[in-house]
């Protein structure tokens, strides 16, 4: 695991009903500068990706919520916490394009664009479609119960078991990740190493790709 894909709005700041419409409006929720900061800490890429269909209502500006973007990762950064690149997604449900969450578009840009292996990254998320996305697009996945998740939880565990796990807050998920990693590394550095066993294959030549 080298990459994480956050969820803005729930995950990292308070979510809004009437949405995020500029930087005043922008909450930090307790503890998430800090857990983003130690995934940097890890050497882990940290990426978001938000829904943002309130431009596309006419709510908010795409510039607005560029702006907001950039200072959010901008006071991150101020705490050590930093954010390798943001996605957004600004359509309406209705207009059914590939990018907003449940579809896995947002995610697949990103991966194309820096080279991330999917399947060795996890998706955190505060909602039902932050999960089918992260599923569409091969990630592991964890859901937050800050935001929408608490409400959202039951929805999410009608997934088969086992597809996601359920961390009260970024906090949380990021322990659960960084033991994981602890867990994998420890166990490859004692992998036993088989010394003295002859190659399958000699000669020089290549076998073809």
């Amino acid at each position: 695991m080298r990459a994480v894909f956050l969820d803005r709005d729930g995950v990292i700041n308070e979510n809004r009903d009437d949405h995020v419409k500029n930087w005043s409006e922008f909450r930090f929720l307790p503890g998430a500068p800090g857990a983003i900061a130690r995934l940097s800490q890890a050497g882990v890429t940290v990426f978001v990706i938000t829904n943002q269909a309130a431009v596309n209502r006419g709510l908010v500006s795409g510039e607005a919520v560029e702006a907001i973007n950039r200072r959010m990762i901008r006071e991150l950064a101020r705490q050590g916490a930093h954010v390798a690149d943001v996605a957004y997604c600004p359509h309406r449900p209705d207009e059914r394009c590939r990018c907003r969450k449940p579809a896995p578009g947002l995610l697949l840009r990103l991966a194309r664009k820096h080279g991330v292996n999917l399947r060795d990254a996890v998706l955190i998320g505060d909602a039902r479609t932050d999960i089918e996305a992260g599923h569409a697009a091969g990630c592991q996945t964890m859901l937050v119960l800050t935001g929408r998740g608490a409400t959202q939880l039951p929805m999410v565990l009608e997934r088969p078991p086992g597809t996601v796990t359920v961390a009260s807050d970024l906090e949380q998920a990021v322990d659960l990740i960084l033991s994981r990693a602890a867990t994998v590394a420890r166990a490859e550095a004692h992998r036993p190493t088989r010394l003295g066993t002859e190659p399958e294959h000699s000669g020089d030549a290549c076998e073809p790709s």
